[in-house]
């Protein structure tokens, strides 16, 4: 069984969901709706020779009688490309300056490494936009920037002073603390 929404046809009424058409295929029940209201038929009839909904038909008229010509063909769907950002591209390239000049703690942001809430909090100073955490990874993964561990030990970690702490300093350590009362 097909699941729904890989389904070509909508529901009872075994009739393809246009919305799904290819536009070439859109387009051209577009036209021929127009062509054959034009001819004086039912918007019904249409529907049921065109094989899409009634409804789809008179929305089909409707724009024509609106719109014209451009109504006949398919519109670009969707948001524009960048649209719907809370951040404009000037902002976006004004952060990511900031980041790469700047350690957080230089722009008086709490913080020692540039972690979302960091880059959160410089987007508020710099841009004066409040960014739900969620969006602001978004933006950094966008931005190239993705998730870092930080490795197991530290990078000026002494080998000999380690080697030190653990023959000599732990085992004195550990002495004393089986000589006090709580210890058993």
């Amino acid at each position: 069984m097909q699941s729904e929404r890989g389904n070509r046809y909508n529901g009872s009424m075994n009739k393809p969901d246009a919305r799904l058409l290819d536009p070439n295929t859109q387009d051209y029940l577009r036209q021929q709706a127009i062509r054959l209201r034009q001819q004086g038929k039912r918007f019904v009839d249409i529907a049921s020779y065109l094989g899409v909904h009634r409804n789809t038909v008179s929305d089909w008229w409707q724009q024509y009688q609106e719109l014209g010509e451009p109504a006949l063909y398919q519109q670009q769907r969707g948001h524009k490309v960048g649209g719907g950002r809370p951040l404009t591209q000037e902002q976006e390239t004004h952060v990511q300056e900031r980041m790469q000049a700047h350690f957080p703690d230089e722009l008086e942001i709490d913080s020692a490494l540039w972690t979302r809430r960091a880059v959160q909090a410089l987007i508020e100073q710099a841009c004066g936009v409040e960014l739900p955490i969620w969006t602001v990874g978004l933006y950094l993964w966008g931005w190239g920037y993705s998730p870092q561990k930080p490795l197991k030990r530290a990078y000026e970690q002494n080998p000999e002073a380690v080697e030190e702490w653990l023959e000599r300093t732990y085992p004195q350590i550990e002495q004393r603390a089986k000589t006090r009362l709580y210890w058993k």
